[in-house]
């Protein structure tokens, strides 16, 4: 199979275009024909090495944790799924080496759900991660409801995107952070936009005077600083970036694949209560620009590989 692999860690220039065998199917996992996957900021942190300290390596290393396919095999225990549906998936192990940048991966059933119909391939594929991290952050960290008014940090990004949809669908008040030119997207995603720098928490208070039930922290450092001076008594606080969070009395967030969750997030988008933003899309043998445009980290929505 044609996959993405890199046998080293370093810039964009490791990543190499390879013929590597077909991985293998265990008894709970289900051979995935790739039509997409995802590009995010934890593929080019992982390239350079900044996951290191944290998890096992196996060079060659295919990147990638997103992605939308075709079932082509299902493992002997599997009923879930069988040949022909139609999958999403965060297929994220516990170590680096067989991720999605291939045409094919072999993904445990807990970490797929069925793919929207209404979303195309690209879409699909840009949901899992980021989409989960913000399920994941808003239902279970930040418990928000119909009550709060949230500030998330970096709204109109891959994460923060799907953030703004989620407390909008869950009844929550949403003011975001973004740069100005950002700012009519945000609006259309049922946000109140405020700008970064200097200032901010008197942005903030002006459209919050009483302060904001809730923070999610996509960006950490000067932005998490803010939030005893915006954050109303009694307030929540998660950050996927900055575990200092913690000691601010909040949760740091790092996402776990879920099919429920997964499946949940699935529902919603079905139903048009979340809609996936697609910046620009990559053929696979593109993966080393994909990357370097996804670090440059000014992308409204997610960056795609399409594969087949």
């Amino acid at each position: 199979m044609r996959a993405i692999v890199m046998d080293r860690y370093g810039g964009p220039e490791v990543l190499r275009m390879a013929d590597e065998p077909e991985p293998r199917v265990g008894p709970d996992s289900v051979l995935v024909r790739v039509r997409a996957a995802g590009v995010n900021p934890v593929d080019w942190k992982a390239r350079e090495g900044y996951l290191d300290p944290a998890l096992d390596v196996q060079f060659p290393v295919i990147p990638g944790w997103d992605m939308a396919g075709v079932v082509e095999r299902a493992g002997a225990a599997v009923t879930e799924y069988a040949p022909g549906d139609e999958v999403i998936g965060y297929v994220r192990k516990d170590w680096l080496s067989r991720g999605t940048y291939a045409e094919y991966v072999a993904a445990p059933i807990r970490t797929l759900a069925r793919k929207p119909p209404r979303l195309s391939w690209a879409e699909a594929a840009s949901l899992p991660l980021a989409g989960l991290t913000a399920y994941q952050s808003l239902v279970s960290a930040l418990r928000v409801g119909r009550d709060d008014v949230l500030l998330v940090h970096a709204a109109a990004g891959g994460v923060g995107a799907f953030a703004v949809q989620l407390a909008r669908a869950l009844g929550a008040r949403v003011i975001g952070t973004a740069s100005v030119q950002n700012h009519d997207f945000l609006r259309g995603l049922g946000a109140d936009p405020v700008e970064y720098g200097e200032g901010l928490a008197d942005r903030v208070r002006a459209l919050a005077p009483e302060g904001v039930t809730a923070i999610l922290d996509l960006i950490g450092g000067d932005a998490l600083a803010v939030t005893p001076h915006v954050l109303a008594p009694g307030g929540r606080v998660a950050s996927i970036v900055d575990a200092s969070v913690r000691e601010l009395g909040g949760r740091y967030v790092y996402v776990r694949p879920d099919a429920d969750d997964l499946d949940a997030l699935a529902r919603l988008v079905q139903q048009g209560e979340v809609n996936v933003h697609v910046a620009r899309t990559f053929p696979l043998e593109d993966a080393a620009e994909a990357q370097l445009l996804n670090a440059g980290g000014h992308t409204r929505g997610k960056i795609v590989l399409e594969i087949g």
